[in-house]
């Protein structure tokens, strides 16, 4: 009961930031295609959005790569939200950072990865006590690449496999998160290698973006 009505205070507040902010800044999660979408919409609007920072993820699990591409882009609200809104109807996952956040929340950081990695992730640090508090999250809906590593296999069956395994489902989970104590996030991050999920800090890309306007 108590965590619902924080959660519900925190969207309150999300909301009520976010219609206050002249910028905002979104991290995005899809498959390739659509962040090469969005980052040329970012290129060609005039400069009323940058890109601060984007990653292309690999995730090995035993004989399957999952690979999709991360971004966080930095600008005016209405633009913001247009490009996010195109990130959800092409299939990708977005979260939209209003300044509050930046500068109430403590050691700001990003988890990116499949979602049952990412649940691992949390149960993982309950039991080492590395508190943190889920801020925002969303799901992607859409495709991402998978490759299947059939080195093993005769050329014929590779033909026959591969196209299988490059349309595969896979549900993404992007999240961010707020580390209360400076102490934990060592092991936060500790904990999110060890699951293989990717994890940046917002305060790193936030002071090399700074330094570099």
């Amino acid at each position: 009961m108590i965590n619902d009505k924080i959660q519900d205070l925190r969207q309150a507040a999300k909301v009520s930031s976010e219609n206050d902010s002249e910028k905002l800044w979104c991290a995005t999660i899809g498959n390739e295609e659509l962040i090469n979408e969005i980052t040329y919409s970012a290129l060609t609007s005039k400069k009323r959005v940058k890109v601060v920072f984007r990653e292309h993820i690999v995730i090995k699990e035993s004989f399957i790569q999952k690979k999709f591409d991360f971004t966080l882009i930095f600008g005016y609200s209405e633009n913001i939200r247009e490009l996010s809104y195109l990130s959800k109807d092409k299939g990708g996952a977005y979260i939209r950072i209003a300044p509050f956040y930046v500068t109430t929340e403590p050691n700001l950081m990003f988890l990116v990865g499949p979602e049952e990695i990412i649940k691992k992730f949390a149960g993982d640090a309950e039991k080492l006590k590395a508190s943190f508090s889920i801020l925002l999250e969303d799901k992607t809906t859409g495709f991402i690449e998978t490759d299947f590593n059939m080195n093993f296999l005769p050329n014929s069956l590779k033909t026959m496999i591969s196209p299988l395994f490059n349309v595969s489902d896979v549900v993404l989970s992007i999240v961010l998160i707020s580390v209360n104590n400076k102490e934990n996030i060592e092991n936060i991050e500790k904990i999110a290698k060890s699951n293989k999920i990717f994890i940046k800090s917002l305060k790193d890309i936030k002071n090399y973006f700074n330094s570099n306007k």
